[in-house]
C-alpha cells in the first residue's frame, strides 16, 4: 500500500474536520500524559491499579491519536470512536459542573461540542464519504 492508496490523499480535508481531528489529537496527548503521570505516581500499595490505569490511559490515548489521524485522512471508521469519546467527555464535564470545577466543566463541554460539530459538519461528512472530491464539491446522489 502506497501513501496515495490511503483515504484522503486526493483532497484537502475541510476546516471543520481538521479542527475536530486536532482537538481529538490534543485529547489523546492529554490521555497519554495522564497515563505517564499515573505510572510516575504509582506506589507499591496500589501497584496493580496504577499500572492498569496507566496502560488504559496510554492505550486509549494512542488509539484516539490514531483515530484523529485517520479522520483527517478521510476514514469514516474513525468517526464512531471519536464521537463516543466526545459523549464520554460530555458526561465527565457534567460531573464537574458547579463549584470550583465549573471552569473544567465548561472547557470540556466546549471541546466536546466543537469536536462533534466538526465531525458532523456537512463538509466533513462529504469528505469522509468521498475523500477524493475537492473541498466544496457535492457527491452525485
Amino acid at each position: 500500500m502506497t501513501p496515495s492508496d490511503l483515504p484522503g490523499s486526493g483532497a484537502r480535508p475541510p476546516a471543520p474536520l481538521l479542527v475536530a481531528a486536532s482537538l481529538t489529537a490534543i485529547e489523546a496527548l492529554v490521555l497519554v500524559g495522564y497515563g505517564i503521570l499515573e505510572v510516575a505516581n504509582t506506589s507499591t500499595e496500589r501497584l496493580a491499579m496504577g499500572l492498569t490505569s496507566a496502560v488504559f490511559f496510554v492505550g486509549y490515548g494512542a488509539a484516539l491519536m490514531w483515530g484523529a489521524w485517520l479522520l483527517q485522512r478521510g476514514s469514516s471508521g474513525a468517526r464512531a470512536p471519536i464521537v463516543l469519546t466526545q459523549l464520554i467527555v460530555l458526561g465527565v464535564a457534567w460531573s464537574f459542573r458547579g463549584g470550583e470545577t465549573a471552569a473544567v466543566s465548561v472547557a470540556l463541554t466546549v471541546v466536546a461540542v466543537v469536536t462533534l460539530v466538526g465531525v458532523f459538519h456537512p463538509a466533513s461528512i462529504r469528505f469522509v464519504e468521498d475523500p477524493g472530491l475537492p473541498e466544496g464539491e457535492a457527491t452525485a446522489d
